[in-house]
C-alpha cells in the first residue's frame, strides 16, 4: 500500500525477526512484547499513539498487571505496530500488503509466480509485508510436517520434574509459590491451538502440577483448596489421555479425606482410581491399593484392609524399577511402608507397622522432616496400642515440639490429633495426655 501512513511505533527488523519476540506475539504474550519494544527505544507513549490505547493501560500490559484479551485489540496492535496478522494468529490485516501475502488463490502452485512475488516482497528489503510473505512460505509448509514442541512446554516438563522430588528441607509454602507460578505459565499454551500431540503433554504437565499444588495444599491442612486442585488436575490428566496420571490423580485426592476424618470417602476414591490403573504394577495402581487400604483400616473393614496391603505388596514386587523413585509422581520402597506403617498401625499390628516404620526411616532423607515426623507419631501410636498411653503422648510431644512453625499444622497436626481422639477420657487428667493436648491447642 503506497498511501500506508507511517506508524509511530512500528516495529524494527530485528525484533520481528528475534525468535523470542516472534514466540511472544505466538502467544499473544504482549507483556514481553511492549516491554521489547520499550528495549528497543519506542516509548510506551508511542505504542499507545499507534495502538489508540491509553498511556496507562500499555503500561500496565508492560508491568504485566493488565492483559490483552480482546481480539478488536490484538488487532490494533497489529495495525499499528506493523506486525503481520501471521505472526498474531490473525488473517492479513487491510494495513498489510495482500499481494505480498500471495495465497494458493492467487498464485496457485505456479513456482514462477510465487518467485516472482517473494522478490517484489523482498526488493525493499526485510519490510513487514516481506516478513509476513516468508512467514506465510514457511507456515505452509511446516503444517505439513511433524508437530513441533514449543521450548516453554520442554522447559514446564522439566520443572513438573523437579517438583516431584519434593520438599527437600524448603518450607511447603515456599514450594507451593514455585508450583503455582510455573503452573501458570502453561496458560499462554493452553489457550492457542496445538498440535494434538502437543496439547496432550501440555494437559499432562497440568494434571502433574496441579495435582502436585494440591499434595502441599493437603500438607498444609487447607483441604478445600486441595479439593479444588485435585478436581483441576484430574480433569487436565483425563484430558490428557495418560489413565494412569488419571489414576494417581484420584489416588492422591483419596488421601485428603483419608486424613482428615472421612474414611469412606477416601476409600471410594481410592477403588476409583484401582480400576482406571488397571492391573498391570504401576505406581499409580500401587499407591492406590496402599491407599484404600489405610482408608479400609480406618473403617474397621480389617479383611477388606488386608486383602488390599496383599495386593499392594504384590504389586511392589513387580513394579518396574523406572516407577521406583523416591518422588511423588512415582511409588519406592519408602514411600510404600509410610503406607504401610499408617495402615498397621491402625489395624493395632504393632509388630508389622515397627518393622515398616523402621525401614521406611532408614530410606527417608534427613530433610524428609514431614515424613519422618509422621512415623514418629505412627510409632507411639504403637505404643498407646501396647499400653504406654505416657509414652506415647511423650514422643508426640517432642516430635511436634521439634518441628520449624511452617509444619505444625494440617497432616501433622490431624495426625497427632488422631492419637489424642484415640486415649479414653478417663487419661485425659494425666500429666502427659495433658501436655500433648496443650501443643494441639496452641
Amino acid at each position: 500500500m503506497d498511501d500506508l501512513p507511517p506508524s509511530p511505533a512500528q516495529m524494527p527488523h530485528c525484533l520481528l525477526a528475534d525468535p523470542t519476540f516472534v514466540r511472544a506475539l505466538r502467544e499473544r504474550d504482549f507483556t514481553t512484547v511492549f516491554a521489547m519494544a520499550h528495549d528497543e527505544g519506542i516509548s510506551y507513549n508511542r505504542i499507545a499513539e499507534a495502538c489508540a490505547l491509553k498511556s496507562e493501560r500499555v503500561s500496565q500490559i508492560a508491568r504485566g498487571t493488565a492483559a490483552v484479551t480482546a481480539l478488536a485489540t490484538v488487532e490494533r496492535i497489529s495495525s499499528g505496530l506493523r506486525i503481520p496478522g501471521a505472526l498474531l494468529g490473525l488473517a492479513a490485516q487491510p494495513w498489510e500488503d495482500t499481494a505480498a501475502l500471495g495465497t494458493e488463490s492467487d498464485h496457485g502452485d505456479d513456482p514462477m509466480k510465487r518467485r516472482n512475488m517473494l522478490r517484489g516482497a523482498l526488493a525493499a528489503g526485510l519490510t513487514a509485508p516481506a516478513l509476513a510473505a516468508l512467514t506465510a512460505a514457511r507456515t505452509d509448509v511446516d503444517q505439513t510436517l511433524s508437530p513441533d514442541t514449543p521450548q516453554d512446554l520442554a522447559d514446564l516438563e522439566a520443572a513438573a520434574e523437579s517438583y516431584g522430588y519434593g520438599y527437600h528441607g524448603q518450607a511447603p509454602t515456599r514450594v507451593l509459590a514455585d508450583l503455582v507460578s510455573d503452573f501458570a505459565g502453561l496458560r499462554p499454551l493452553l489457550t492457542i491451538p496445538q498440535p494434538a500431540p502437543v496439547r496432550a503433554r501440555l494437559c499432562r504437565t497440568a494434571g502433574q502440577m496441579a495435582g502436585m499444588t494440591a499434595i502441599v495444599l493437603h500438607d498444609l491442612g487447607s483441604r478445600k483448596e486441595s479439593r479444588a486442585w485435585f478436581a483441576t488436575a484430574a480433569r487436565a490428566a483425563a484430558e490428557s489421555g495418560d489413565q494412569q496420571l488419571h489414576a494417581w490423580v484420584l489416588a492422591r485426592e483419596a488421601m485428603v479425606p483419608l486424613n482428615y476424618g472421612a474414611p469412606r470417602a477416601a476409600a471410594s476414591l481410592a477403588e476409583q482410581a484401582r480400576r482406571i490403573a488397571g492391573t498391570r504394577p504401576t505406581a499409580a495402581a500401587t499407591l492406590a491399593a496402599a491407599v484404600a487400604a489405610r482408608a479400609y483400616a480406618l473403617t474397621h473393614q480389617s479383611e477388606q484392609a488386608r486383602a488390599a496391603l496383599a495386593a499392594a505388596d504384590a504389586l511392589m514386587e513387580r513394579l518396574p524399577e523406572g516407577e521406583r523413585s523416591d518422588t511423588w509422581l512415582t511409588y519406592g520402597e519408602q514411600k510404600h511402608h509410610v503406607h504401610l506403617s499408617h495402615a498397621f498401625t491402625t489395624l493395632a499390628d504393632t509388630r508389622r507397622a515397627n518393622e515398616s516404620q523402621q525401614r521406611a526411616l532408614e530410606l527417608s532423607a534427613p530433610t524428609s522432616t514431614m515424613t519422618r515426623t509422621l512415623l514418629t507419631i505412627d510409632a507411639a501410636a504403637c505404643s498407646h496400642h501396647a499400653g504406654d498411653t505416657e509414652q506415647a503422648c511423650r514422643r508426640t510431644v517432642a516430635a511436634l515440639t521439634a518441628l520449624p512453625a511452617d509444619y505444625r499444622t494440617g497432616l501433622v497436626r490431624r495426625r497427632a490429633l488422631d492419637l489424642y481422639e484415640a486415649i479414653p477420657a478417663q487419661h485425659h487428667r494425666e500429666h502427659a495426655v495433658r501436655e500433648l493436648r496443650d501443643v494441639l491447642a496452641a
